[in-house]
């Protein structure tokens, strides 16, 4: 071998050796167990173009040395950490860096008002040169009986102060005093999949008030689990997916019933009219629609909201919008504004004049001036929709309802989001969200999702994402966290790369997880954590030691031997179901038509046949169970009668929680969304249906049979509830 090659290849490994350093400082993945139990190496070209979404020059061995050197004295450079974050009863050591021989004095300023001393211990870490400063390192460990809640950490030196962000959460979350020692049960919904006679085309925050009602009353629910009900872009074509929204933040307006908002009662004659002519023009519109479409409904709801607004405020109404703008401060403002910024320039603000492209400019402060009628009436949809979502959850609880609504959380916002405009660089550019190949989506998944920066979220103290969370938790009595492995890692896919060539990227989960648990303590609420597909083992035990429920779906709980988990070997804490919204209703997952469906859309690897014979034998397994511990006892066994006995299974398990999906309530077949498609399969647009495929209002779900069958098996009675005839009063 030549001196040249030689060379060469020693240069090669210094910049393998320096990149592996930077990808191991930057919480990236170097190498990942694929679903079928490899070890898969990522390439350097994935990780160049992460750390190059960080802001972070890897591309040849001096600047990835460079910005080696610079990471490792980051922390010298400031007096204290961006946040700090802890849990309750546990002690925490805090190092501050000043320069060397001055001295610092640390104290806490609590949340509540006062100060605690935090005591310095012993470092000894020796003093370094940082850009011509001689700088020592001293440690200080927190108390371990601070009370929960958001304080300051203050650092104190002779050239003055500096003030960081210090969080106290819970050692352990647990389930709210509203449970007690009881277990509880509630229904899974697609909201805008569940119509009223009177909705508007679409599932509504009454019609949620009225499931709600009819569950905890007719059913003895103790929640309802609704899809996120995140705000989307207010300009059609609206995204259809509830789980890549514009906003986490902020409701979707699209689910406001214009008749419930007061002001609706004080119209005149001709406004009303007005109103019911809109409504019975989209009525036509959507005679004979087999899905449900948003953009019809947008139309016509906002012309009505329009009118109901130009009404005006009486006073105290004046005074409650005006205080909930000033509780919502500065990031309602400007999530109304993106939304007016949409109705003239479309729904990617990348492709917006670059002078509109960020909050801050003078031209989107120009803009606000010259429509600010339009901006507030955004923020007055938005207060509406908060109204009404409290509403809602009022009515589950007057109805008896220990839990109430649980929202739901997800992953994250596209690009062209409100919240990558508002929020600029805390998201990584140039890069989506997504997951590895697994069984279910054998190519990967291309979320369409701009992830979080880890290292900005830090430096933010996180204040976005406990915004969120808090507003999440406001009207509700608990959340689901959608793969909730995204507060530990998130698998990133640089642009221009397939899904399985991603990398996964880590995040601070202890105070991720410390945050959602802190304002879940506050609220009062249960937390779920999605935790399904691939996850490594020591995330789930460590959401089990936080109080952090995990989910469980029947078709994936397996024994050692690949057949079904016995009941008796489920989690407690878990939310425990026999599908997911990710699947087929349970009787369509009986009849394999989660294979066709991915055979049809070209999402299988392996060929039809095959996968349709592993779906046989999963489903004769799980008979075969069903009949073993005696569940099911029909011979021979209608779809209806497995469907129920799955329910029984689950009733058998020790989890505290569980959750029937009501499109098994009613015998639907379709699916609500195949992952891994866009515009190939109606995602999120599926009504609510029998098993025939008709739809099922709310006025019919009422007196559905099959219905009370299954509830008598959630509630674990002895006898079955009595079916109320339909001549009859809903008294049970």
């Amino acid at each position: 071998m030549g001196l040249t090659q030689k060379a060469t290849l020693q240069a090669m490994a210094l910049s393998n050796s320096f990149l592996t350093e930077l990808a191991a400082a930057f919480g990236i993945a170097t190498e990942f167990w694929d679903w079928k139990g490899r070890l898969t190496e990522v390439t350097d070209d994935t990780v160049i173009a992460i750390l190059a979404a960080m802001d972070v020059d890897a591309s040849d061995p001096d600047r990835a040395r460079a910005a080696l050197d610079a990471l490792r004295e980051r922390p010298w450079t400031r007096l204290l950490p961006p946040c700090v974050v802890t849990e309750q009863g546990m002690p925490k050591v805090v190092q501050v860096h000043l320069p060397d021989g001055e001295w610092v004095r640390v104290a806490v300023r609590l949340e509540e008002g006062g100060f605690r001393d935090v005591p310095q211990v012993p470092d000894d870490e020796p003093p370094r040169w940082v850009d011509g400063v001689l700088t020592g390192q001293a440690s200080f460990e927190l108390p371990a009986d601070l009370p929960l809640g958001y304080h300051r950490l203050q650092a104190t030196t002779q050239a003055g102060q500096s003030e960081t962000t210090l969080v106290v959460s819970p050692s352990f979350l647990g389930f709210p005093a509203s449970m007690g020692e009881k277990r509880t049960w509630g229904y899974s919904a697609q909201l805008y999949s569940v119509t009223s006679q009177d909705s508007w085309g679409i599932g509504d925050l009454l019609d949620l008030a009225d499931l709600s009602t009819w569950s905890a009353t007719q059913q003895f629910a103790g929640f309802v689990l609704v899809n996120p009900l995140h705000a989307a872009q207010p300009q059609p074509p609206l995204e259809a997916s509830p789980y890549l929204p514009a906003s986490r933040r902020y409701v979707n307006p699209l689910y406001i019933r214009p008749e419930l908002v007061p002001e609706y009662a004080e119209l005149d004659d001709r406004s009303r009219n007005r109103i019911a002519q809109i409504k019975a023009r989209l009525k036509k519109e959507l005679s004979g629609e087999q899905l449900i479409c948003r953009d019809q409904v947008w139309t016509a709801k906002i012309e009505a909201l329009r009118v109901i607004y130009n009404h005006g405020l009486r006073p105290a109404r004046r005074m409650a919008f005006n205080d909930f703008l000033r509780r919502e401060g500065r990031a309602l403002t400007q999530f109304a504004t993106w939304s007016a910024l949409v109705t003239r320039f479309g729904g990617d603000w990348r492709d917006w004049p670059a002078e509109l492209r960020r909050p801050s400019s003078p031209s989107v402060a120009l803009f606000a001036e010259e429509h600010v009628d339009q901006i507030i009436f955004y923020t007055w949809l938005q207060w509406v929709a908060d109204n009404q979502l409290r509403t809602a959850q009022s009515a589950a609880k007057d109805a008896g309802m220990r839990i109430g609504i649980m929202n739901d959380l997800a992953v994250g916002v596209g690009g062209s989001s409100a919240e990558a405009w508002t929020y600029g660089n805390l998201f990584a550019d140039r890069i989506s969200v997504g997951a590895p190949p697994d069984h279910f989506n054998q190519t990967g998944q291309d979320w369409a999702q701009a992830p979080w920066r880890p290292d900005r979220l830090d430096e933010l103290s996180y204040a976005p994402f406990r915004s969120m969370v808090a507003g999440l938790l406001r009207h509700s009595g608990g959340v689901r966290v959608d793969h909730i492995m995204g507060l530990f890692r998130l698998w990133w896919i640089p642009d221009g790369m397939a899904a399985s060539q991603g990398a996964y990227v880590r995040y601070n989960h202890e105070a991720m997880v410390g945050i959602l648990a802190l304002e879940a303590h506050r609220a009062g609420a249960l937390v779920v954590g999605e935790d399904l597909g691939v996850v490594e083992p020591w995330v789930r035990d460590y959401l089990r030691q936080r109080g952090i429920l995990g989910t469980s779906i029947a078709w994936f709980e397996r024994d050692g031997d690949g057949g079904p988990l016995p009941p008796q070997d489920w989690r407690e804490y878990c939310l425990a179901s026999v599908t997911t919204h990710d699947l087929p209703p349970t009787a369509g997952y009986l009849a394999g038509e989660h294979v066709k469906l991915q055979h049809q859309l070209g999402l299988l690897t392996e060929s039809l046949e095959a996968e349709l014979g592993s779906a046989e034998r999963e489903r004769e397994a799980y008979v075969a169970a069903l009949r073993r511990g005696g569940f099911l006892a029909a011979d021979p066994a209608t779809t209806e009668d497995v469907v129920l006995a799955l329910h029984r299974y689950l009733v058998a398990t020790p989890s505290r929680v569980l959750c029937a999906a009501l499109t098994d309530a009613v015998g639907d077949r379709r699916t609500q969304n195949q992952p891994g498609t866009d515009k190939e399969y109606p995602n999120w647009r599926i009504p609510l249906s029998g098993p025939d495929g008709t739809p099922v209002s709310l006025e019919q779900l009422y007196r559905d049979e099959r219905t009370y069958r299954l509830a008598s098996i959630m509630n674990d009675f002895s006898a079955p509830i009595v079916i109320p005839r339909a001549d009859t009063e809903l008294i049970v």
